[in-house]
């Protein structure tokens, strides 16, 4: 696509100003899950006695909407962007303080709400907006040391935090923990308060060991493993095995057929099985590429929220792929956590389609002089201004 410099369009303008090695990582992640969600999906679909392609249709369904809602959202400005993130903030707090009340209870908890036909999963889309917000609070707190902005950055995780605990889904809040604590460091805080922090997040871990039955089980199983026991993590550890460098070849894979999982929580097993070790390592380099570029960016900007919350969509967009190839390899316990754009899954590809959207317009390139060079990072002729309030830019 070659637009030029002179088109002062909103499109022309969007075009030269984005990180274009972002945006195609991107589209090739979408088109890799597509692609592996046609390998991993018929089995599973036909053991719960549907459709062959009833999940890679959906998948490819929410694929396209959520690639028009990352482009939507990337030409948003950093205004735009804190209501938006206000809105999932408060929108999707509400929804699931509903499903609590209303929900149905599936496996002993309660996290999907019914909308349109369709099941989601409405914390998916509280945690960009909490990124964000998180990343402002913190920002103002640093700029303005007389607001109370901090004791917000606070409430925003206790409330979020809170919910998710009743829910329960341990995993979301360590995700969203990890985030915050990240963020109460790079904000200058502290660091005998985040050793405080991290002691009471362990002190949580804790309690929901003795709490959670579910929990308990996992983290047992995974302090000590139990070879051939059949379980998904025993099973999974098989197609690393059995795949070798290049794998028993597309639709060859065996292990799909016994993973109930296959298609979300373990879908990178199936890669390791069908396409081999040198596929699974090119995937962990397109994952890899979402979080080095938004970070390099970071690293240069020069606006205290641009920077925060930069850094926090690509922590939330790493660590959450980073604790989903972990249990798939056996480095953490197994958590029902998706792989981003690759795992099947509605509320996964809308939610972080949204995430990614941010990203690109939090990296849109800007020229400043005092601007340090990053190689393919090209400024155009808008300079970044300073935030003075979530609805102002």
């Amino acid at each position: 696509m070659r637009i030029s410099r002179a088109d002062n369009s909103v499109l022309g303008r969007w075009w030269l100003s984005i990180d274009r090695v972002l945006l195609g990582t991107l589209v090739t992640l979408i088109l890799v899950g597509l692609v592996l969600s046609l390998a991993a999906s018929p089995s599973v679909a036909m053991r719960k006695g549907l459709p062959a392609l009833y999940f890679a249709e959906r998948q490819i369904l929410f694929a396209g909407v959520g690639f028009l809602l990352m482009l939507a959202v990337s030409l948003l400005s950093p205004r735009a962007m804190r209501r938006l993130a206000l809105a999932l903030y408060i929108g999707g707090l509400a929804i699931m303080i509903a499903v609590l009340v209303w929900g149905d209870d599936i496996n002993g908890a309660r996290r999907w709400a019914r909308i349109a036909g369709f099941s989601l999963q409405p914390s998916e889309f509280v945690k960009p907006g909490f990124a964000i917000l998180t990343a402002w609070a913190f920002a103002e707190s640093e700029r303005r040391p007389d607001m109370p902005a901090f004791h917000v950055a606070i409430a925003l995780l206790t409330l979020f935090a809170g919910v998710l605990v009743l829910q329960p889904d341990i995993g979301q809040t360590m995700l969203i923990s990890a985030v915050w604590v990240a963020l109460f460091l790079l904000a200058g805080r502290s660091h005998i308060a985040a050793i405080g922090l991290g002691s009471l997040a362990a002190a949580g871990l804790a309690t929901a060991y003795v709490v959670y039955p579910h929990v308990r089980m996992r983290i047992s199983q995974f302090i000590t493993p139990v070879r051939g026991d059949n379980s998904q993590i025993d099973r999974a550890h098989q197609s690393f095995a059995e795949g070798g460098l290049l794998g028993r070849g597309p639709g060859e894979g065996t292990i799909k057929t016994v993973l109930p999982d296959a298609h979300t929580d373990f879908v990178f097993a199936v890669v390791a099985e069908e396409f081999g070790a040198i596929a699974a390592i090119v995937l962990l380099a397109l994952l890899a590429t979402v979080v080095i570029r938004p970070l390099m960016h970071a690293a240069i900007a020069r606006d205290g929220f641009n920077r925060l919350s930069t850094i926090a969509l690509a922590l939330l967009f790493g660590l959450q792929a980073l604790i989903n190839l972990g249990s798939n390899v056996g480095l953490l316990p197994a958590k029902g956590m998706t792989l981003p754009f690759v795992s099947v899954g509605g509320s996964s590809m809308l939610a972080v389609s949204i995430t990614c959207g941010m990203l690109i317009a939090l990296t849109r390139r800007r020229a400043d002089p005092r601007t340090i060079d990053v190689p393919g990072l090209e400024p155009d002729a808008a300079s970044p201004q300073p935030d003075r309030g979530i609805l102002s830019g």
